[in-house]
């Protein structure tokens, strides 16, 4: 009975482990093997024989036959009176080989073993997912969302092994249900309590070159490199791109025709802005694309310290500075300086529109100028600081503070 219950063992965790036919002979031999070495001192003299799928389990040893005085190791020597009563033909220096029953081990005993086997499948499978993914560190995975926490969400790949993609790791517009089929990078795969633990990232700049890799066949093939990737997840990301081939245009091959290759990336990162430029190793240059939209007037670059002035007509500056101020930051940690921008005010007659201030300026307090008709800087300037306060509401404080500013544009 008990030998039909192991067996039974074996196929339940064949079937739903999904481990191969040698693995499980192996760890079969392993778990039989230390328990005969527990009872008789040594397993070197068995031969354990495994055929999983008739669930036949075999145990011979192997011993020598002395003579009746000569025993001295009962677990590797056989008295010739006793292989006598097996077989009666045999003599001193031949081996006897008997089998060993399972019913010849206690109910204890077959608990245990069936207890060690569990626990080296268990252990065998933990090893091999975290072998397998820390093989895929760097590799996009799809998954089905199983579960949705505050802090992360657990996803299950086509395996049903369990990934976790931390809030942190979640682009901010993201939002999943159950069910949800997921993409992600595989960032990051550590044991603890001996268990793997599978961290994957939407936020990675790994994610989006990766992304280009599975659009851009050029990327993909190597005609293409991606020299640097800077991200602010769910807003804007810049690329620096290089070439190998003169034929090849890398920005246009990235962008494809209409947008076709970049529309599904931007699409999958729920509609991130991207900036594809060509990587140079002039500096001057690269700052210049890397500020792209906007478009520069002259630029000055302190080498030594990593700066960069940057001067443009006052129109193109919210173009540099960008929404919320991510256009700038990203060119300067895509070209490794620091930078900084100055309207370009050389013509003395030359106005400013208002709007062109909004990133040192409320935005409110801007449109309340504009409801008194002062859409430039040149207009609120005509008006002494009194009137100003009198025609809109705002304080005096507020509109000694916007003078300030506007004058400190003309100097």
């Amino acid at each position: 009975m008990e030998h039909i219950n192991l067996v039974e063992t074996f196929s339940e965790f064949k079937e739903f482990k999904n481990i191969d036919r040698e693995t499980m002979m192996r760890i079969l031999e392993d778990v039989f093997k230390h328990m005969l070495s527990k009872r008789f001192g040594s397993s070197d003299n068995f031969d354990i024989i495994v055929n999983i799928d008739k669930g036949d389990l075999e145990i011979w040893r192997n011993r020598i036959i002395v003579d009746d005085s000569a025993v001295e190791d009962p677990n590797t020597q056989v008295a010739l009176s006793e292989a006598m009563k097996t077989e009666p033909d045999f003599e001193v220096g031949e081996e006897l080989s008997e089998e060993i029953k399972l019913l010849d081990f206690g109910r204890r005993e077959i608990l245990a073993i069936r207890q060690n086997l569990i626990s080296k499948i268990q252990e065998y499978e933990k090893d091999n997912i975290f072998r397998k993914y820390k093989e895929k560190i760097g590799e996009i995975v799809s998954g089905e969302v199983y579960q949705v926490w505050k802090k992360e969400i657990l996803v299950l790949d086509d395996e049903s092994i369990e990934l976790i993609l931390p809030k942190s790791e979640q682009i901010p517009s993201d939002f999943y249900r159950k069910g949800d089929t997921i993409r992600a990078v595989v960032s990051k795969v550590e044991m603890n309590n001996n268990n793997p633990v599978i961290i994957l990232s939407r936020t990675s700049p790994v994610f989006l070159e990766r992304l280009f890799e599975s659009e851009v066949p050029e990327v993909y093939d190597g005609l293409i490199s991606i020299k640097n990737i800077v991200r602010v997840p769910g807003e804007r990301a810049k690329l620096a791109v290089e070439s190998y081939d003169d034929r090849i245009d890398p920005v246009g091959a990235c962008v494809g025709m209409k947008g076709s290759r970049i529309h599904g990336i931007v699409r999958e990162l729920k509609n991130e802005n991207i900036d594809v430029i060509n990587f140079t190793t002039n500096s001057s240059l690269y700052i210049q694309r890397a500020l792209s939209p906007a478009k520069i007037t002259s630029i000055v670059i302190d080498e030594p310290n990593k700066k960069a002035d940057v001067y443009m007509k006052p129109d193109q500056v919210s173009l540099a500075i960008g929404k919320g101020g991510f256009n700038i930051k990203l060119a300067g940690k895509l070209t490794g300086y620091e930078i900084d921008v100055y309207r370009d005010t050389d013509v003395d007659n030359e106005d400013v529109d208002l709007q062109e201030f909004s990133d040192e300026i409320d935005q409110w307090i801007i449109d309340e100028l504009k409801t008194i008709g002062c859409d430039t800087a040149k207009s609120v300037l005509n008006l002494n600081v009194q009137e100003l306060v009198n025609r809109t509401d705002l304080e005096e404080e507020t509109v000694n503070e916007v003078v300030r500013i506007l004058k400190a544009e003309f100097e």
